[in-house]
């Protein structure tokens, strides 16, 4: 899976390894390589096999630990002594934007990390010796939840796998700009397991956003990319900025394709008419370059 084929650039290899798991069934989709890929973007030399098989090693020492007949609960407690005491995992609040953060090699060697790369270290490791981890694409802040004999158990990977309560979790979902007080069976829709393509693009919109923050256009546009390439007939508000990165970039004739695009996939939009301004300006501005 790492390394260039022949007549490939790794530039190549990484965008052709994107757009292979893009296509794949989503059961198929292996958190570790799919984040790997993301990060083999601006890596492009990045053996993604060799952190395949760290994670791997990891999981194998935790499992040697552990007692054939260990029950759900304390092997989670294994899980996270071993990620967070022994092997110092933690959440990079000194620096939460820097873009290694998003990186799973960078997370990997440094051993920090911000919610949705932490949760996939901890649910690629976890599921390793056999727990049913899932992520939570839950607002503001990535979760992992796990099932127990007598229910369910959700995990702050960022604060070294706590375990959260109804209380915690509406606290949290306030924090994040919701209502706290939301019932139980509206709260449980947003603890439903994340499909695997979901939690990438979580990684990908992260990293959007830090570039955009930093004003590097071209690195927001490659992200943005990677987003359409995951869903690209159902991608519209990603299309959407997709042309104002290009706009930003002054490619006109990227833009306007792009928001023409958006416009198609969602006509109905609280911002069409805006759009369709920016569709009308940009129109007469091709024109003008041809």
């Amino acid at each position: 899976m790492s390394g260039a084929a022949p007549g490939y650039s790794p530039e190549a290899r990484a965008a052709a390894e994107w757009r292979r798991i893009a296509r794949m069934p989503d059961e198929d989709v292996s958190l570790a390589e799919g984040a790997l890929w993301i990060a083999a973007a601006e890596y492009p030399d990045l053996e993604v096999d060799v952190y395949l098989k760290r994670l791997h090693e990891m999981a194998t020492t935790l499992r040697g630990r552990l007692r054939a007949d260990i029950a759900t609960a304390e092997k989670l407690l294994a899980l996270n002594h071993y990620l967070f005491n022994e092997l110092g995992f933690a959440g990079n609040a000194e620096d939460y934007y820097d873009p290694r953060n998003n990186f799973l090699n960078d997370v990997l060697e440094r051993r920090l990390g911000i919610p949705i790369t932490l949760g996939v270290v901890y649910i690629e490791v976890g599921r390793r010796i056999g727990l049913g981890l899932h992520g939570v694409s839950f607002p503001g802040h990535f979760l992992v939840k796990c099932a127990l004999r007598d229910g369910v158990v959700i995990l702050d990977p960022y604060s070294r796998g706590l375990s959260l309560g109804l209380d915690d979790l509406r606290q949290r979902l306030q924090d994040a700009g919701g209502d706290a007080d939301v019932d139980e069976s509206i709260l449980g829709q947003l603890l439903g397991a994340a499909p695997n393509k979901e939690v990438l693009a979580r990684v990908l919109r992260n990293l959007k956003a830090v570039y955009e923050r930093q004003d590097d256009w071209l690195r927001a546009l490659s992200s943005s990319e990677r987003l359409i390439a995951l869903h690209p007939d159902d991608a519209g508000e990603e299309y959407r900025d997709r042309g104002g990165i290009y706009l930003k970039l002054e490619c006109f004739r990227a833009a306007l394709s792009d928001f023409r695009t958006y416009l198609r996939q969602c006509p109905g939009a609280s911002d069409a008419d805006v759009v369709r301004a920016q569709v009308s300006d940009l129109a007469t501005v091709v024109a003008k370059l041809n």
